[in-house]
């Protein structure tokens, strides 16, 4: 039997020495498992991605020196294969660099295969940094099993539609006994069953047993959710690794059957993952979690008008975090009812974080008197509005330089979307945690938590009011705005598209074509499409929003800003 060690880990980008550690302690625990193989994630040294942080010189050394490290730590386990990620230099024209896997052995390289297909699409950039490797396999005798190798996008085009190489069919001609494939797969909605489709397909269609190993953690805007799996020709999926879950654990391979050390079978792992609103929950709180703490931040800090986007975001937050270490700011002004300041008031009763109030409205009366008096005419309609979003971002940014405290922002995805929202106001803040959810999941997932919860975390009063900036006398958002239930769909398929699962662009493509059927329809439908192409520059200068869905604002999707929008 070969026993192989699955180090789900959750590294950090740039921090060698950190990232080594955990890696070291991964591989004692393999060593006292009695494992031979100890595998790790793709770029699993620097973790994934670094960026234009391979462009530096002294990163190079310090990936070099990261290398040379693991070596000697390799020969203190001398049975151990410790398979890993790593940047390597390139010989010969075009980028200088390999995105690669070693496998180490008592101080030694064993092997080195330099990834073939370098994705350039949604979120991913490699080819900005990376030559592709040769179009070859490469396989390893370890005890009395061959090993082939991959790294992740490898293992995506098996069905010839992206790229002109198949690594799948060298692999196959190869005959390994096992695929280990290394992996830094970023999670979004659905993206675990796309997984286990492409793979499964593959080991059916090359009769190949493959070993995914994938990171976790949240990295900017991209989450890493693990969900690490084993997939046999005959039988599909036959196991799975906690999903958001930092985990070290020992499979057996023995007569092409993945078994657990001691020779059982292990639990098939459902088809189905987390249901939606629980995925969207995990995702977001592993992103926040690593977020505030890569970029040095302990607390955080909201701005709770009442309305069911901050709400959302609080709890969240609160629950990502600890209470302790979130903070609430109200800041009324003369169109704010009391209704939303009690429940902020109750929100965060519930929630049991501090809430802080500081009304505005003599602020707001102090700009518009000077306004006046400088140039000559009142300060009244949309400026008027933006002025009192303008002066709640800049309280909440007093308070995050004051207090150390990140401020997070609390757009969804619907209004962000058509620029529903003041540039240097609410679009303030270090991280939008919903800023990837529509607003009608905005309410399903805050219904979800109390749900969850068996009582009332975001009271019901908040998620049942009809939603309102109220930055004018009785202002509603759909009197700017189709309903959210009919915008959310116009928006899924103008932003995302057939990147939806198949169900939901047909049912998003099915609404939208009877929607237009009417001329009101028509109308609205080109309303919102001249409201999305108008607010690029809005979500250009936005703070980054926790990617959950196929196509997120960000680096996923990227639209001039001077263009000319028929």
């Amino acid at each position: 039997m070969l026993k192989i060690t699955l180090a789900q880990l959750n590294p950090t980008v740039g921090d060698m020495d950190g990232n080594i550690d955990q890696m070291v302690a991964a591989a004692r625990q393999a060593q006292a498992d009695g494992a031979q193989l100890v595998v790790f994630a793709e770029l699993s040294l620097t973790a994934y991605y670094p960026g234009d942080l391979l462009d530096e010189p002294d990163f190079l050394a310090r990936v070099d020196a990261g290398i040379a490290r693991l070596l000697q730590e390799s020969q203190q386990l001398p049975d151990l294969h410790w398979v890993l990620g790593a940047p390597t230099r390139a010989a010969g024209p075009g980028k200088h660099l390999h995105n690669s896997l070693l496998v180490l052995h008592n101080g030694a390289i064993r092997l080195q295969y330099d990834k073939q297909l370098l994705p350039t699409y949604n979120i991913f950039d490699e080819r900005r940094h990376f030559e592709p490797g040769r179009d070859v396999a490469k396989v390893l005798r370890i005890g009395q099993m061959q090993v082939g190798f991959l790294i992740c996008e490898d293992g995506w085009n098996d069905s010839g539609a992206d790229y002109a190489t198949n690594p799948f069919e060298r692999m196959a001609d190869a005959a390994p006994d096992v695929v280990v494939s290394i992996n830094a797969s970023p999670s979004h909605l659905g993206k675990r069953e796309e997984r286990h489709q492409i793979f499964s397909h593959a080991a059916r269609r090359h009769g190949l047993p493959i070993l995914y190993v994938n990171q976790i953690g949240g990295q900017d805007q991209i989450v890493f959710d693990g969900a690490s799996f084993a997939v046999q020709p005959e039988r599909g999926i036959v196991w799975e690794a906690p999903r958001f879950v930092q985990t070290v654990c020992t499979l057996g391979f023995d007569n092409g059957d993945f078994c657990l050390p001691d020779g059982t079978r292990p639990a098939t792992p459902p088809a189905e993952g987390l249901p939606t609103m629980e995925f969207y929950r995990q995702q977001i709180i592993l992103g926040l979690r690593d977020y505030a703490r890569r970029c040095g931040f302990r607390q955080v800090v909201v701005g709770s008008s009442g309305g069911i986007d901050s709400a959302l975001t609080l709890a969240l937050a609160a629950e990502a975090l600890g209470p302790e270490n979130v903070v609430g700011i109200t800041m009324p002004s003369r169109y704010s009812s009391s209704g939303s300041v009690d429940d902020s008031v109750a929100l965060c009763r519930n929630l049991g974080i501090a809430l802080h109030t500081h009304p505005i409205a003599d602020l707001v009366q102090g700009y518009a008197q000077q306004f006046e008096a400088s140039f000559g005419a009142p300060l009244q309609g949309l400026p008027l509005e933006n002025v009192q979003a303008r002066i709640r971002g800049t309280i909440l940014m007093e308070y995050s330089n004051a207090c150390g405290h990140l401020l997070l922002t609390t757009g969804n995805k619907s209004e962000i979307s058509v620029g529903y929202c003041t540039l240097y106001g609410d679009t303030n803040g270090g991280l939008g945690l919903i800023g990837d959810l529509y607003k009608t999941e905005v309410f399903a997932l805050s219904r979800h938590i109390n749900a969850s919860a068996g009582r009332e975390i975001i009271p019901e009063a908040i998620i049942d009011k009809p939603p309102s900036a109220e930055l004018a006398p009785d202002q509603k958002d759909e009197d700017s705005l189709p309903p959210y239930a009919v915008l959310d769909e116009i928006l899924k398929i103008l932003i995302e598209g057939q990147r939806l699962s198949s169900l939901e662009y047909d049912a998003a493509r099915l609404f939208v074509d009877r929607f237009v059927q009417t001329e009101a329809g028509r109308q609205t439908l080109a309303k919102v499409q001249r409201m999305v192409h108008r607010s690029e520059y809005k979500r250009r200068q936005a703070p980054p929003i926790l990617r959950l869905r196929p196509r997120a604002f960000g680096t996923g999707r990227q639209m001039p800003i001077a263009a000319y929008y028929p």
